[in-house]
C-alpha cells in the first residue's frame, strides 16, 4: 500500500516495456512476459533543481546518461503486479528526493563540561601512574 504522501506520476513521463522474467517459475517464466522495465523521463517531471539533483543521488545506478531512471519488477508472478510494483517503487523514489535533508546545527561543549573531561582525564592519569614498578628504597 502506497504512502499517503507519494504522488502518482504523470503517464507522459513513463514509458513500460514488458520481458520474460528470469528464474524460477517453471514454463509461466518461458511463456509470460511478466516482468516490466519502466522507465522514467526525469526531465517530464519537471524538477526544481535541488530535487533533481537528490533524485539523482537517490537513483544512483538507476539513472540511465540519457537522464531518465530505469526501474526493474519481476518479483511477482502476473504483470498486473509487476507493473504496479514498478510504478510505486518509481513514485516513492521521486517523493524521497523531494524531502530535504534536515541541516545539523553544530554545538560546543559547555565550560563546564570540558573542565569535568580534564578532571576525568588528569584522575585516570594518577590511577596510571599508581601502576607504575615500586621502588624499595
Amino acid at each position: 500500500m502506497p504512502s499517503p504522501d507519494v504522488r502518482p506520476l504523470p503517464e507522459d513521463a513513463l514509458e513500460e516495456k514488458f520481458l520474460a522474467a528470469t528464474g524460477p517459475g517453471g514454463q509461466n517464466v518461458n511463456k509470460v512476459a511478466t516482468a516490466v522495465q519502466l522507465r522514467i523521463d526525469v526531465f517530464a517531471l519537471r524538477l526544481p533543481p535541488a530535487v533533481y539533483a537528490r533524485l539523482k543521488t537517490l537513483a544512483g545506478s538507476r539513472w540511465n546518461a540519457d537522464g531518465s531512471i530505469l526501474i526493474s519488477a519481476r518479483q511477482y508472478r502476473t504483470q498486473e503486479a509487476n507493473r504496479a510494483d514498478a510504478r510505486e517503487r518509481a513514485a516513492e523514489l521521486v517523493a524521497a528526493a523531494y524531502v530535504a535533508p534536515r541541516h545539523r546545527i553544530k554545538t560546543k561543549p559547555s565550560k563546564a563540561a570540558k573542565a569535568r573531561r580534564v578532571e576525568s582525564k588528569a584522575a585516570r592519569g594518577t590511577i596510571k601512574r599508581g601502576r607504575g614498578k615500586v621502588a624499595l628504597d
